[in-house]
């Protein structure tokens, strides 16, 4: 996510308490041949958001069939996962904010169920076996809603006044369906949208079908995404866009999608999208996805970012090149690389802060050194040195400076230390050995010291993990 100004984001002062509040409960069911079943945990004990995320399980695919009412703001809903047991589960838990859960089934038979702050805990007829893969069925409805981030923003279904605008860093997802939201578990995604006569609703992926509706008074859009992705990234933004389609020179299809509003204002950069795909493709490898795209919405004013929507990232009111560069770059650096805990968040803006500075070079702009020296520069006193890109500290660390200026600024020093050939390899290695999948820090770590044949300890001590201002440059 770039935001303009750049700030933290993170979960809702409600949502941390209320679920960091509540014990994850481990309930033992007698199971056959003396084995037991457990309550599967309500958290996957992420370091800075241990409240999102839940145990036991694996979700594999997301078949989600949303009807929403544009006037009255309303969604009815059904969520369709196929799952995979990782343990001998008595119950599970999902991730859902807001939203009445009508109905609950697993593999077709009704499963009880329960509410507790944002779980919610299903617990089936009978224990599933580890290894088991099983389909869980939840009928919800209600008004979904946004909540605010600790610096104030808006993530999660935020309504507009044609329709709403969708994004999800990093805990906003379950304001529209309930999952196992946290980003080391990644799915593929159907997302079915049935919207009135007149809307337009684009999602994730590729667009399977647009058919009619309710004897001719709505529109449904069938969307369909074939490769993994974590549930921050998954959208379904409604609007009365102009759309346009096309392929870049490597034949990537493009969906993009544009308020009118914003028409004008993101013509220029949009029109250098194929471009900077292109582009991209060439410095990071082969583009990692079925499509490629945009969606321009105009949003409300406390809305001001942009988010790498996987294949179609969303920026709120028209972007500016830089920043078309910046969330495309993320298509290879936290969409198909995804971090495994938020602790690593620097991955992805790192990567992506970099990509501008090899753009501005290439358009005759100053070079990632002049970029790097220019910030050195600043004093030890200056926010970004407030602390180290590997180690944000608090929730609301993680989309700030240091994560994505010095992020970058850790790559030009890796650069530095292993010289442009290396560094290059690495650039285009990396997003294909974890294309995807999930990557931490000491992976990337490995992985450099592995290509470089040389110890990177000192380098990576400084620069990712050191706190204040490094003494040392390479």
């Amino acid at each position: 996510m770039k935001r303009r100004p750049l700030r933290a984001c993170g979960a809702t002062a409600a949502l941390s308490v209320a679920l960091l509040l509540s014990a994850c409960t481990h309930d033992l069911a007698a199971g056959p041949a003396g084995t037991t079943a457990v309550d599967g945990r309500d958290t996957l004990g992420d370091p800075l958001f241990p409240a999102l995320g839940n145990g036991g399980y694996d979700v594999r695919h997301y078949a989600l069939g949303l009807d929403y009412d544009v006037r009255h703001g309303s969604l009815d809903a059904t969520a369709r996962l196929t799952a995979k047991t990782r343990q001998r589960m008595a119950s599970f838990s999902l991730d859902l904010h807001g939203l009445k859960v009508t109905g609950v089934q697993v593999d077709g038979e009704r499963a009880e169920f329960s509410r507790r702050g944002d779980k919610l805990r299903v617990r089936p007829a009978s224990a599933l076996p580890k290894g088991r893969a099983f389909r869980t069925t939840i009928a919800y409805e209600g008004h979904p809603t946004d909540f605010a981030d600790p610096d104030g923003s808006k993530e999660g279904w935020v309504r507009t006044a044609d329709g709403a605008f969708v994004v999800g860093e990093p805990a906003g997802s379950q304001t529209w369906f309930p999952g196992n939201h946290h980003p080391s578990d990644k799915a593929t995604y159907d997302i079915t949208v049935t919207v009135p006569k007149g809307y337009t609703a684009v999602a994730n992926g590729e667009l399977k079908e647009r058919a009619a509706a309710k004897g001719g008074a709505a529109r449904t859009f069938r969307w369909h995404s074939g490769e993994p992705m974590a549930s921050y990234l998954a959208t379904a933004t409604i609007g009365k866009f102009r759309v346009r389609t096309g392929r870049t020179k490597q034949g990537v299809p493009l969906y993009v999608a544009v308020d009118p509003k914003e028409a004008a204002k993101s013509a220029g950069p949009l029109a250098r999208l194929p471009e900077i795909v292109s582009w991209e493709s060439k410095v990071f490898g082969p583009y990692p996805f079925s499509s490629a795209g945009a969606i321009v919405d105009h949003p409300p004013r406390s809305v001001d970012y942009a988010l790498e929507t996987q294949t179609k990232p969303i920026y709120s009111g028209a972007p500016d090149e830089v920043t078309v560069v910046h969330e495309t770059a993320h298509q290879w650096f936290g969409d198909s690389v995804t971090p495994k805990t938020w602790q690593d968040i620097w991955l992805n803006e790192g990567f992506a802060t970099y990509a501008e500075w090899l753009w501005a070079e290439r358009d005759g702009g100053r070079s990632p050194q002049q970029q790097f020296d220019a910030r050195y520069r600043l004093p030890a006193g200056d926010p970004l040195w407030d602390f180290p890109p590997g180690r944000p500290g608090k929730a609301e660390n993680v989309m700030d400076t240091p994560v994505y200026e010095r992020g970058a600024m850790v790559l030009q020093q890796l650069r530095n230390a292993v010289g442009d050939r290396t560094f290059f390899r690495i650039l285009k290695e990396w997003p294909a050995a974890h294309r995807h999948g999930n990557a931490g820090s000491k992976d990337f770590i490995a992985f450099c010291e592995q290509h470089a044949h040389k110890d990177l300890t000192g380098l990576f001590d400084a620069w990712l993990y050191g706190e204040g201002k490094p003494g040392r440059t390479y």
